[in-house]
């Protein structure tokens, strides 16, 4: 494994009036390859949610099982014909292969050229161009760099304000452009989508013409990030946990009152608690010396869970979280932004104040967070690790 991480989102809006995307995303993982395929369906609705389905299952379950390109796409152009009114095809992809995140092959059918930005400058790499079957496809293959930020889109987004606010769409240039103006390192990958997508719903006067997806795909270097939550349930194993914790690399956090007590003890640091900062809603934060964040254990984690869920989906939180310094809000920011790979140190012991049956706080609901969180965060393509002590 090298030192570089695939941060990956992607988003799609319908057209106006259609409850079914004729756009389609499909994601394949394997311990060599990250495979991403967008296909745009002829037409919209449900025909078009069913052929661009289609097309996206068969090239990314081919070329994950090994096969060649021009098998997978002569495949491709016999299963899905040429519309006869309108000359063209059913469906339209991109592929874009993550080989040993060190380098990407690209392979573009008929939708917008894939947008790459390299030292926060637009970089047009070289392509192929191949005749398969009679339909011309244009293939590419680059080593990655640190700060690569592609960008691959239906025809939806350069079709965005077509006859409302832009005489001729929302063009490639002027997407370029949006891109490097937002393309910070302090911006993932899914928020960049999400911006990429509001834009369209603005140009588009939140009726869209057409069905419209923005796949990107930044190339960064890996942070670790470590959370220990919890004392563990033998209090012998204080020390092994703790060394353990503090020996690896990356950013540490420490979640619960016993728990920052303890790492205090062990590190024989004053524990100072931050009044700079009061939410009514979430318990303070604290600093102690060689840790970089403490916070309170469980209502802290299950709004930092709260966050994570909502970041998956239509992501309304995003301007609190992204903004505020409660302990839940700094989480979610180092665990949503920053980290690639995180590790958890979950203590098993049993906090007698939440056995107080006027709490809704208990052992098995501590656990449940963790899981939940963890999930949520494999989701969003970190590499989880939880041990339990």
């Amino acid at each position: 494994m090298n030192d570089l991480f695939l941060d990956a989102g992607y988003a799609s809006i319908c057209k106006h009036n259609e409850t079914l995307c004729g756009d389609h995303i499909e994601e394949v993982k394997d311990d060599e390859n990250q495979i991403y395929v967008l296909a745009d369906g002829l037409g919209s609705g449900v025909k078009a949610s069913i052929l661009a389905t289609l097309t996206s299952k068969i090239v990314s379950t081919m070329i994950s099982r090994g096969m060649s390109l021009v098998d997978c796409v002569e495949t491709i152009a016999y299963t899905l014909p040429t519309c006869k009114v309108r000359n063209i095809a059913y469906s339209t992809f991109t592929l874009m292969r993550f080989i040993h995140q060190d380098e990407v092959e690209i392979v573009q059918y008929d939708n917008p050229s894939v947008i790459l930005i390299r030292n926060q400058e637009h970089y047009e790499f070289y392509k192929t161009e191949m005749m398969v079957a009679n339909k011309k496809i244009f293939h590419s293959r680059l080593k990655l760099q640190v700060g690569d930020c592609f960008v691959a889109m239906s025809d939806g987004c350069v079709h965005a304000g077509v006859g409302t606010k832009l005489n001729f769409g929302w063009q490639r240039e002027n997407i370029i452009t949006y891109i490097k103006k937002y393309n910070h390192n302090h911006l993932n990958a899914k928020t960049l989508v999400n911006l990429m997508m509001n834009k369209c719903r603005r140009l588009y006067d939140d009726k869209p013409g057409d069905d419209a997806t923005c796949l990107i795909v930044r190339v960064i270097k890996r942070e670790p990030l470590n959370l220990c939550i919890g004392p563990p349930k033998n209090r012998f194993d204080n020390d092994q946990m703790f060394s353990l914790f503090f020996s690896k690399k990356g950013k540490k956090i420490v979640c619960g009152g016993t728990t920052s007590q303890l790492v205090a003890r062990y590190l024989k640091k004053p524990i100072k608690v931050n009044l700079d900062y009061i939410d009514p809603n979430m318990p303070p934060t604290a600093f102690i010396e060689g840790v970089d964040l403490v916070t309170e254990g469980v209502i802290t984690i299950n709004q930092v869970l709260i966050n994570a869920k909502d970041f998956l989906n239509e992501n309304k939180l995003y301007d609190q979280w992204i903004v505020q310094k409660d302990g839940a809000s700094l989480v979610s920011r180092l665990l949503f932004e920053k980290a690639t790979d995180i590790n958890f140190y979950v203590g098993r012991a049993i906090n007698p104040a939440h056995q107080n049956p006027d709490l809704p706080i208990n052992f098995s609901i501590k656990m449940q967070l963790i899981d939940e969180l963890s999930t949520c965060l494999k989701k969003m393509g970190k590499h989880i690790k939880v041990s339990y002590f």
